[in-house]
């Protein structure tokens, strides 16, 4: 199931490595994923020219972008223009992703899947404009950074080259589907709060603990000046999505 030669004659005619990768790792996943949000046991290649989305659920629709990558870098990974992902994720209009990390020798190493409800504008870094030499002068990039994303919305498929079970990945994933029914000007702070509760390493935690991260979330959300107050806001949302409960007054516990 691991190795992306299965079908290698599908590379012949590309001269770039990052092309051969695509197209063979399209391939891939063509032939062996399945869609975490429901039981459909493939996705299927979206329409051409369909920006963003590389891959749609044949049953539920869950759109899904493939992201290939030699190298496995945990903090962040290239994506393309700045705008565009600032509009999508104001607009909940970003497809889930799929970043996968392939060998030297064409085996898929690992996979991991980031629900598309755990994109806010904190996880994308602008890039710097491309220089005047450029073909697209002027254009910004941006980066995901994934080290921005809660370990939740970082759900393995693949690890060291062994499939995770499907049922573990799916029960992965609707654990934490509740985030889509946030509107996407809220979801941010759900997410950046889930996150530093999650940086404190442990389940049982306290609300004290939680205001040490009050001039984080404030960068984040600059133009909220009542950062206490939402962050008891935004716990009640995750006791609700069922991702903590309440010990005792001020006391929260993780739900695994």
């Amino acid at each position: 199931m691991m190795d992306l030669q299965c079908k290698p004659e599908l590379a012949s005619g590309y001269k770039a490595a990052s092309q051969i990768a695509r197209v063979i790792s399209e391939d891939w996943c063509g032939r062996e994923l399945y869609c975490p949000a429901c039981d459909s046991d493939r996705l299927v290649q979206s329409k051409a020219n369909t920006p963003a989305v590389d891959f749609v659920c044949p049953q539920c629709m869950q759109p899904f972008q493939l992201k290939s990558l030699r190298s496995w870098n945990l903090r962040k990974i290239p994506d393309a223009g700045y705008e565009a992902m600032i509009r999508a994720i104001r607009s909940d209009k970003t497809p889930n992703l799929l970043v996968l990390q392939y060998s030297l020798d064409w085996f898929v190493r690992n996979v991991m899947l980031v629900p598309k409800f755990f994109f806010s504008e904190a996880t994308i870094e602008k890039r710097k404009p491309l220089g005047e030499q450029a073909r697209r002068a002027g254009w910004i990039g941006c980066n995901i950074l994934l080290s921005q994303i809660p370990p939740d919305g970082k759900i393995a498929v693949v690890t060291a080259g062994l499939p995770v079970p499907q049922r573990s990945v799916r029960s992965e994933f609707s654990r934490v589907r509740g985030l889509a029914e946030i509107l996407p000007s809220m979801r941010g702070w759900t997410v950046d709060v889930l996150n530093v509760i999650r940086r404190l390493g442990r389940a049982e935690f306290s609300l004290q603990e939680l205001y040490k991260f009050e001039a984080v979330l404030k960068a984040a959300h600059p133009h909220n000046e009542n950062v206490r107050p939402k962050i008891r806001q935004q716990l009640q949302v995750l006791r609700d999505l069922g991702l903590l409960a309440f010990c005792s007054r001020g006391h929260y516990v993780l739900r695994s």
